[in-house]
């Protein structure tokens, strides 16, 4: 699987809710970085730190979450894509950068409108 199908099997099992595969396509060490200055910003330290403290307060603090892939460019072990989201609460645009190391997701960087976000959640 090239690192490209990969990152992209991992949205698919984002919005089926499959937290148990995304989870097997990370690599035990991953990293995930939110940039921003607001409640969700920060550094995660592997997938079980991600789930718990960043994606299980996704459909709280957006209501009705949506995430459309607009575009996605692949370069050796580097994926990125250009994200959109919408919520009750959000419209914004989003970069997503992943590091493919070894089959798996090393790295997983989130480049936000951190302003939007942060207005979202009340910041």
């Amino acid at each position: 699987m090239t690192p490209k199908e990969l990152v992209l099997s991992g949205y698919k099992f984002f919005s089926e809710g499959d937290m148990e595969s995304l989870s097997k396509i990370n690599h035990e060490d991953a990293l995930f970085t939110v940039n921003g200055d607001h409640d969700l910003s920060g550094t995660y330290h592997g997938f079980n730190d991600f789930l718990t403290n960043f994606l299980a307060h996704i459909p709280i603090k957006f209501p009705n979450f949506d995430l459309v892939i607009l575009n996605v460019v692949s370069e050796d072990d580097r994926v990125y894509l250009h994200i959109r989201y919408t919520a009750d609460n959000l419209d914004a645009e989003s970069v997503h950068m992943f590091v493919v190391k070894g089959g798996l997701q090393k790295e997983f960087h989130i480049f936000d409108d951190s302003q939007k976000i942060a207005n979202a959640l009340g910041s």
